[in-house]
């Protein structure tokens, strides 16, 4: 609502937006293994809240909600880490 022009973004900006996008899928599985790591050491409510975030991740990388739900209700880190070298695999 101000008269004022939108400020545009330095080349260094621009190229930092770009390549963080352009690496979105690999940042993505590098916090899916952390989580993974530590979810092997959480119990309790540590460990739910764990599941959380790697849920969020999850959805970040396009995994289906049911296999999501399916991997929750498992509270096994070992299918996690199979799943998270499924998406390694796919690229």
């Amino acid at each position: 609502m101000t008269d004022q022009p939108e400020k545009s973004r330095t080349r260094y900006q621009e190229r930092v937006i770009r390549n963080y996008y352009r690496n979105r899928r690999a940042l993505a599985l590098q916090k899916l293994g952390e989580h993974i790591t530590e979810l092997y050491l959480e119990q309790g409510a540590a460990r739910r809240r764990r599941w959380g975030y790697i849920r969020r991740a999850l959805e970040q990388l396009d995994v289906p909600k049911s296999r999501i739900e399916h991997l929750v209700q498992q509270d096994d880190p070992a299918l996690l880490a199979r799943l998270m070298q499924e998406l390694q695999a796919r690229g």
